[in-house]
């Protein structure tokens, strides 16, 4: 048995009559927050407060706010489509300062959006980025473009339909800088020219889902130069592309194999001589021709 000096016990009892004893935390003085943050609170519970519950939780207090910046701060997506309330930008800014990690940013129809609010959450966040959606941001210019084509090298999803301001050396650079694009939406951008648009496809021999709907510069040699480069395309919409006629669009889908929608409306030149034989593997967003009209075509194709 261990015996201790005398000397021993009372150094021992010194120490001990020196500390007093730490009093048992009352429940009061216990929050949410005193759980730990990086391994339980945020990854396992501030993955599902939307941003208007963060932004109220914000308000409460400054731990409150703290622990909202640092949720944000590793936010992956960012859906403020159509988003046009009274303090938004003000929010945005918010957004642009904490949120370093996004992937997915969806802005679309921000009427608000303007180049100042805009680059500063491309700085932050351009690494990481793979869908930017910014149609119908008609308050923004292609400056706001410049670090989304230059330094989002991951990026696979980019939609700009309806901005006037896209301009041909716009998707000159496009061609230059991303050539991984899955998705791309260029949908009513009329200054953009047919060479424009038949050097950028060559480029582009990723595409699955391709949106020119109501764009004046797609030709039957655009979709020829889609069929040859776009070979895993699956969706295409050409719905007012007047130029377009069945020449183009019988190359397009013989040259695309795994096509499975087609969207044609609106196309005057197109016709059921090219759409018919389509229909069994294809989707097409035109009605089925009536029973008169049918005969008419088989009739037509007999002579």
């Amino acid at each position: 048995m261990c015996t201790l000096q005398i000397e021993e016990e009372a150094h021992l009892l010194h120490i001990c009559g020196s500390r007093s004893p730490s009093p048992r935390p009352r429940s009061g003085d216990l929050s949410l927050f005193d759980i730990c943050w990086d391994d339980v609170l945020i990854p396992k519970v501030a993955k599902y407060l939307s941003l208007k519950d963060l932004f109220n939780l914000r308000c409460c207090s400054r731990v409150a706010q703290r622990f909202a910046e640092a949720s944000l701060e590793i936010r992956a997506e960012l859906h403020l489509s159509g988003n046009n309330s009274k303090n938004i930008e003000i929010a945005f800014k918010v957004l642009a300062r904490c949120c370093h990690r996004l992937e997915v940013l969806h802005l679309a129809c921000c009427k608000w959006l303007k180049d100042d609010l805009l680059l500063p959450l491309l700085k932050q966040n351009k690494q990481r980025l793979r869908a930017v959606n910014l149609n119908e941001c008609v308050n923004i210019t292609a400056l706001s473009l410049q670090p989304i084509i230059v330094e989002c090298k991951e990026l696979r999803v980019l939609k700009l339909a309806k901005c006037q301001w896209l301009t041909t050396g716009a998707v000159d650079a496009l061609t230059l800088h991303q050539s991984n694009l899955v998705e791309f939406d260029i949908s009513h951008c009329g200054a953009i020219g047919e060479r424009c648009l038949i050097i950028f496809f060559r480029k582009l021999n990723k595409l699955t889902i391709l949106s020119l709907a109501n764009t004046p510069s797609v030709t039957d040699q655009v979709l020829i130069q889609i069929g040859n480069y776009c070979k895993d395309l699956e969706h295409i919409n050409l719905i007012g592309c007047a130029a377009i006629s069945d020449y183009g669009v019988r190359l397009l889908t013989t040259n695309c194999k795994q096509l499975r929608s087609l969207m044609v409306q609106r196309c005057p030149k197109v016709t059921e001589r090219v759409l018919f034989p389509l229909r069994t593997h294809i989707h097409i967003d035109r009605t089925y021709p009536s029973a008169w009209q049918f005969r008419r075509f088989v009739q037509a194709r007999e002579v």
